[in-house]
């Protein structure tokens, strides 16, 4: 990558790097303020790179302005790098290996077949590869990398659609060049990226294949999208090349944009994923169709063969993949065989991980299966049905694999996580991931048989495992199972389930059993536990205790003890303390805990404090901030005062910022301005936007119109704009109607849908019609969380000790 520069001495090589760029600004004919502007950087940054008695300039710099002024980047950058008496190699000592060292199905590219290799032994083969409009993309960003940007993008898609595949062949000019690939996966994926991503060094490849393992992760995903985000900013660490992969239903669920008063779980991830994301097409067009015929009467067997099974429909990804076939054999499978995939593809979608052990599958399997079947299986029922199993399908995939868990390594000593995780005891299978996808779509409004629950109670021992089943089943309201299953977490170590079980004892007055079971639970790594630890000194008057205990929890990535330290000490009269804490967060890199104490001051009546931490906030570009700004401007001196601040959000174009100042017009009764906003918004095309358009049309009687706007927002993604739909066809008398939309609302997440509708048939008198509903929303899950009352839809009085797993009440149990 970095050949030497004949005869440049550093001086030299920087007076030519100077003169290159002064001569192609001359060739633009533009002022180097025009150049500033078109590169992104500031005027003063340009002056220096292009002044004799300045220092170097950093190689994003050159980069920015070589392709402003179509330069050659590579040629630059060298110069740059002979001038900075940079090392004539690339860095070494950060995570990764050299991308040609990587096979592509270490990196989890799907295989399409397979050939003998020169020892007789079978070899895993790709077909050759058909480039798309996403490949376009992805070779800009390519480019960007090699030219010194940093860049990430992360491609949205359906399972075995060419996500990974498409990475690979785009990131193949950088193996040439000397780049690394780092894929982080021991001892996890999350706890792998946030040990490492700080020692990621410059012309690395991140690799995040199935990036919900990383951004979705309930611990470490904002933790790891800061990390990112300060990978990616940072100029010293570039260039980097940061690649992911989710699967459409993770990707709305971490880019929507937070209901009004609602929690935001994502905001980082949302944050970082702004931008960074393309879609990938469910099936090849007419062009990359004829491309793959070119390729398969050239010899290509591979492509020939999905052609003939796959062409007219042009899912050819999918069936390279083995996706059709492996839903056949599910679909065409023996009894025991279906039984054993429904109790994986269930646990996959509770919450277990991706190694499923033996001993629980087959437990789990036998209230899968009818009667009839039950009593026809033989003795080695489940060694013939594991062996049905593991037979691939076109020499690709198996529906269920049994697999070997890579040890887990770590360096002696305590870990800051807790203690290492326990591996299974036993084989451990996983399940093919197209299943997995059609097992979360197809099941999800099922809950597990009795089987299921009491073989993750006997034989599953990770705490992520139990604890996330103990959600699934308290969201269910299979109470009991959630009780027995959150114990179980706990004695396994989950500082989830110690938290959870410390939040009862405090709310049951237990403070001194509470702080015991923080303690355990902080130290299984629970940052949560640190706050509620803070808090509880705090209240018991020892600030020097609540201090440590914040600070050590702002260590570990969490801010939140900060932030609730630094409001009770706000509400108690301690500005000046609370003011301190907050701006230890905001140096932490959370300015929200400085927004709260505005909030507060705002409330109060204090617009002066208020608008100076408002003032502090939007610097780090908070679009709340800078809303909440305007309308104090507005209070204190109308429209005309805040309208430099409106103009800074609107001019601005975020559509979060406009969406955010367009909620507190509506708020403050300025229905018109609000509806503006929001219209300006949905240019971009956010649902939650149009859903609230609709909301304001609905309000004014506007019923056509509101119900135009709820579609919009519905063809978008808004399940809330699903379900008023379905309240309006109840209204209307299209009973049918309703409950069709109400379960299209549940299937795509909107969990409260049926029981809303169950409440509306109970008012009305249709007792039975709303208990057959309710317990549909139950079995859906109705999103309660494990520290949240019931849902108001279904009160607790209805079933008072829970349902059973078969939905019938459950008696009563201690």
């Amino acid at each position: 990558m970095h050949d030497e520069q004949a005869g440049h001495t550093p001086g030299a090589a920087l007076a030519e790097l100077r003169k290159k760029l002064a001569d192609g600004l001359a060739r633009a004919r533009l002022t180097k303020t025009q150049l500033a502007t078109r590169a992104g950087l500031g005027r003063t940054v340009v002056s220096e790179a292009l002044s004799p008695s300045k220092p170097v300039p950093s190689a994003e710099t050159v980069a920015a302005l070589a392709d402003v002024l179509k330069l050659p980047a590579g040629e630059l950058l060298e110069l740059r790098r002979t001038a900075a008496e940079e090392p004539d190699t690339l860095p070494t000592g950060g995570p990764g290996r050299p991308i040609g060292q990587w096979d592509p199905h270490a990196l989890e590219v799907h295989p399409a077949g397979t050939v003998q290799d020169g020892t007789g032994s079978p070899e895993q083969q790709l077909p050759g590869y058909v480039p798309r409009e996403h490949d376009r993309i992805l070779a800009d960003a390519v480019r960007d990398a090699a030219a010194g940007r940093s860049r990430m993008l992360v491609l949205v898609g359906s399972s075995s659609t060419g996500k990974t595949r498409a990475c690979w062949e785009a990131v193949q000019p950088l193996a040439g060049q000397g780049w690394r690939l780092w894929h982080p996966f021991d001892p996890t994926r999350a706890e792998a990226a946030l040990e490492d991503l700080a020692r990621v060094v410059p012309w690395t490849v991140v690799w995040l294949n199935e990036a919900q393992h990383y951004l979705g992760d309930p611990g470490a995903g904002e933790r790891i999208a800061a990390a990112l985000h300060g990978l990616l900013t940072t100029s010293e660490r570039a260039p980097v090349l940061v690649l992911g992969t989710l699967w459409p239903e993770y990707a709305t669920e971490y880019t929507a944009l937070p209901t009004p008063g609602g929690p935001d779980p994502h905001s980082r991830v949302r944050e970082l994923l702004a931008g960074r994301t393309v879609r990938i097409p469910e099936a090849f067009d007419d062009r990359a169709l004829a491309e793959a015929r070119v390729k398969a009467d050239r010899g290509d067997r591979l492509l020939a063969g999905a052609l003939t099974r796959a062409g007219k429909d042009g899912r050819l990804a999918q069936d390279l993949a083995g996706g059709p076939a492996l839903l056949e054999r599910y679909q065409t499978g023996t009894p025991a065989a279906r039984a054993l995939l429904e109790a994986a593809m269930d646990a996959r979608r509770l919450g277990v991980g991706l190694h499923l052990p033996q001993a629980f599958l087959t437990d789990a399997a036998a209230d899968y299966l009818h009667d009839t079947d039950w009593n026809q299986l033989t003795d080695d029922w489940a060694e013939k049905a594991y062996a049905e199993l593991a037979e691939h399908v076109h020499g690709k995939h198996a529906p269920l694999s049994r697999i070997t868990p890579r040890p887990q390594r770590r360096p002696p000593g305590p870990s800051l996580d807790g203690a290492p995780s326990p591996r299974p005891t036993g084989p451990v299978f996983r399940l093919a991931d197209y299943l997995e996808q059609h097992g979360r779509t197809t099941r999800r409004p099922l809950c597990p048989p009795a089987s299921f629950w009491h073989a993750a109670h006997t034989y599953l021992t990770h705490p992520d495992d139990l604890n996330n089943l103990a959600d699934a089943a308290d969201s269910r309201y299979r109470l009991q199972w959630a009780h027995h299953l959150r114990h179980r977490a706990a004695d396994c170590g989950s500082p989830d389930a110690l938290f959870y079980l410390a939040v009862l004892r405090e709310r049951a007055g237990d403070r001194e059993g509470a702080e015991t079971l923080y303690r355990q639970a902080a130290d299984h790594g629970s940052t949560g536990a640190l706050d509620s630890l803070a808090v509880l000194r705090e209240r018991a008057g020892d600030r020097e205790g609540a201090e440590t205990l914040a600070r050590q929890a702002a260590d570990h990535g969490s801010t939140g003890a900060l932030d609730s330290v630094a409001v009770l000490r706000e509400l108690t009269g301690d500005r000046e303390g609370a003011e301190t804490l907050a701006r230890q967060a905001a140096a932490d890199g959370d300015p929200g805990v400085l927004y709260n104490l505005a909030v507060l001051r705002d409330v109060a009546g204090d617009r002066k404090g208020a608008e100076t931490l408002y003032r502090q906030v939007t610097d780090t570009g908070d679009p709340d901030a800078l809303a909440h700004l305007a309308a104090l401007r507005e209070k204190v001196g109308g429209r005309e005062g805040a309208e430099t601040f409106y103009r800074q959000v609107t001019d601005g174009g975020a559509p979060e910022a406009l969406y955010r100042l367009a909620m507190l017009r509506e708020v403050v009764g300025d229905r018109e301005g609000a509806e503006t906003l929001y219209r300006q918004v949905t240019d971009g095309g956010a649902p939650e936007a149009l859903y609230r358009l609709a909301v304001l049309r609905d309000v004014v009687g506007d019923r056509e119109g509101a119900e135009t706007h709820y579609r919009q927002a519905a063809d978008q993604g808004s399940t809330r704009a699903l379900y008023r739909l379905a309240e309006m066809r109840e209204e209307a008398g299209d009973r049918e109607g309703a409950e069709a939309l109400a379960r299209q609302a549940a299937a795509d997440g909107y969990f409260d849908a049926l029981a809303h509708l169950a409440e509306m048939r109970e008012e009305a008198g249709d007792r039975e019609g709303a208990e057959t509903l309710y317990r549909q929303a139950a079995d859906h899950g109705v999103g309660r969380g494990p520290l949240e009352k019931p849902a108001k839809t279904i009160p607790i009085r209805r079933w008072p000790n829970g349902l059973d797993p078969d939905g019938t009440p459950t008696p009563p149990w201690q």
